[in-house]
């Protein structure tokens, strides 16, 4: 019988093997990682210090903000290390773990994307009735049920992925444990799981997207109803940040993951998996910072009040 624990450890064979760019593309990544971590904490802190943010538009931003620093974080690490040492190894237990946390994260804030499009469709389709609407306890349910269901998902793919024998080679062609990488190694046959993830991937995203969409169709439709042209920019800037991040976020997603797998291309999908994976997480809050009137000022008060307790200081 072929045992599933006879790999005990995967060699990440990462985005390239040339010498002379495992330095640039070193101090890249770090800078990457470094901009990621202070955008998304900095902005969990903004709206954690700003009573302004108080809101449901900025509750589910700054689960988002957490979720993006956690799924670069399983996965950046660990790609750095490799360009410095070399050392491209990760255990079998390791492999499982950053397959489970990066799947978790990355289906969380796909529903929390959905959440938040729902609450901006309540802010400009029913603005009377947003406070009763996105109350606290909606807006902590939608979050929970978004933790809830990414965690299981992660569960779900993590085990059918390392119940399968992987009694080849351990060479994985990525630069982390992504499914479809690891799935590639297996000597089992993985028709079942390769369509249990075909099925989950596809159930994840478009129920999101339906959701999304729908929220966006009603609020275009209500936008063109309005007649001063002040409405208008208002309802639009209030949804450009969110569209922004929607549209980068899930036209990488469905290339990378709702495809048949004899579709897949290593080299293309570590292309994808770079973006989705890496940039996204630093583009999110660039792009809710940068587009936001409301962060911006808050940024700026915190920046006064540091100004001003440094003079105190001295």
């Amino acid at each position: 019988m072929e045992n599933s624990t006879e790999v005990t450890e995967f060699i990440l064979l990462g985005l390239t093997n040339a010498p002379e760019l495992q330095g640039p593309l070193f101090a890249v990544f770090t800078i990457i990682y470094l901009i990621t971590v202070c955008g998304n904490l900095g902005m969990i802190v903004l709206i954690l210090l700003d009573s302004r943010l108080h809101t449901p538009m900025y509750f589910f931003l700054c689960n988002l903000s957490l979720m993006d620093f956690g799924y670069s974080s399983a996965v950046t690490p660990k790609v750095m290390a490799g360009f410095l040492t070399g050392d491209k190894v990760i255990s079998y237990n390791a492999c499982a773990a950053q397959m489970f946390f990066f799947v978790a994260f990355v289906t969380v804030e796909n529903f929390l994307l959905a959440s938040m499009a729902y609450d901006r469709y309540a802010a400009v389709c029913k603005p009377l009735h947003y406070t009763t609407t996105m109350t606290t306890i909606v807006c902590v349910q939608l979050a929970v049920g978004s933790y809830v269901f990414g965690f299981l998902n992660a569960s779900l793919h993590t085990g059918d992925t390392f119940h399968l024998s992987f009694c080849r080679s351990n060479m994985i062609p990525h630069f982390f444990c992504d499914i479809p990488a690891v799935m590639a190694l297996s000597c089992s046959d993985k028709r079942f799981s390769e369509m249990i993830l075909l099925f989950m991937a596809s159930f994840n995203v478009f129920f999101a997207l339906l959701v999304i969409l729908i929220s966006y169709l009603l609020i275009f439709i209500t936008i063109l109803k309005m007649h001063p042209r002040e409405g208008h920019q208002k309802a639009l800037s209030t949804c450009a940040s969110h569209f922004t991040a929607v549209s980068i976020f899930y036209g990488t997603l469905i290339f990378m993951y709702v495809q048949p797998s004899s579709s897949h291309s290593m080299d293309t999908d570590k292309m994808a998996s770079v973006f989705y994976g890496i940039i996204i997480p630093m583009l999110n809050p660039l792009v809710y910072s940068l587009r936001n009137k409301e962060v911006k000022n808050a940024f700026k008060k915190v920046i006064e009040k540091t100004k001003l307790s440094l003079r105190l200081e001295f």
